[in-house]
């Protein structure tokens, strides 16, 4: 479990994990700073899950000490978010645009609900791209499944991938397809439930 000190490595790790990602290239856009536009917008995702309870977790390189990957959560019953939060965010939003913020409205309408009971949802998994291959997210989905299965108030876990690739992954972890839809021209977005055990 990673604390609110290593928001900066999380951020760091993601960016370089979703610096592609279609989810994070569709809301920013391609115009600007594209790559400080996606650094800023996982910036914005992972601390407002932090800020509002959401566990992190991280995969240690033993050699190195680097941070391998991270998975970032939002929990099946969240505390009510700190007063300073909102303002935060809107000012986050503003600074990268209406049209952004539209686009992402828009992407984040599409799954309104994976699951009706209260569960684990896994906001974010990615790893540094020198890692890929080498068993992080395995890793990471396992302590995921573990705390999900751990707590008698979460049926599970739930997640979506934007990328046609991750499908077959996710079901070979247990997760079973609950959705496929269309978000915008060239996006589309797969939502996954894996029932606790």
């Amino acid at each position: 479990m990673l604390d609110a000190h290593e928001l900066p490595i999380v951020v760091d790790v993601l960016t370089d994990a979703f610096r592609d990602y279609p989810v994070m290239t569709f809301t920013v856009g391609p115009d600007g700073d594209v790559a400080g536009r996606v650094r800023r917008l996982v910036d914005l995702f992972v601390t407002r899950r932090q800020r509002r309870g959401g566990p992190m977790l991280g995969v240690v390189d033993d050699a190195t000490g680097a941070m391998a990957g991270v998975a970032a959560l939002t929990l099946p019953n969240e505390p009510a978010p700190p007063p300073d939060l909102a303002p935060w965010v809107d000012a986050v939003w503003a600074e990268l645009g209406s049209d952004a913020l539209a686009r992402y409205t828009r992407y984040a309408a599409t799954w309104p609900t994976l699951e009706p009971t209260p569960h684990h949802h896994l906001n974010m998994i990615g790893v540094r791209r020198r890692y890929a291959g080498r068993g992080v997210a395995r890793a990471l989905l396992t302590a995921v499944h573990q705390m999900a299965d751990d707590d008698p108030g979460s049926s599970g876990v739930s997640l979506t991938t934007e990328v046609a690739g991750n499908v077959s992954f996710y079901q070979h972890f247990g997760y079973r397809l609950v959705g496929h839809k269309a978000v915008a021209p060239g996006l589309e977005s797969w939502g996954f439930y894996r029932p606790r055990a």
